[in-house]
């Protein structure tokens, strides 16, 4: 679920060092949705924010066109919905193997495995 809306495109502009008009793209194109007032004025939540510095390192930091931006975001959702399916999964073998988890790991009839790791962009403001 999305937190609540906290800044107006103004504030976002000025805490990203972006021009408003590159918000208004980045949202014509998809990248981010924020939500809306009666009239009308785009309000921003720190998860926008959050994918904005994301959009805003690929593009700036790592040269990263606006179609590849595209691309990125969609396989970052792609794989945030396969993490999801992956855990639900294994709460579903979890519930039904119940206290017999143990021991059929331990019979090689499940095989432990580590967490991938996601690489993650660290963002530092000069």
């Amino acid at each position: 679920m999305k937190k609540k809306p906290l800044y107006v495109i103004s504030i976002v502009s000025e805490m990203l060092d972006i021009h408003p008009q590159t918000l208004r793209q980045y949202e014509r194109l998809g990248f981010v949705k924020p939500t809306r007032t009666e009239g009308n004025t785009r309000l921003y939540s720190d998860e926008d924010i959050e994918k904005l510095k994301f959009i805003i390192t690929l593009t700036k930091d790592l040269g990263v066109n606006l179609a590849g931006v595209e691309i990125i975001l969609n396989m970052k959702e792609q794989i945030n919905e396969l993490q999801n399916q992956v855990k639900m999964l294994v709460d579903y073998i979890k519930n039904r193997l119940g206290e017999d988890l143990d021991k059929n790991i331990k019979e090689g009839a499940i095989v432990p495995t580590k967490q991938a790791n996601i690489i993650k962009v660290k963002i530092e403001k000069e």
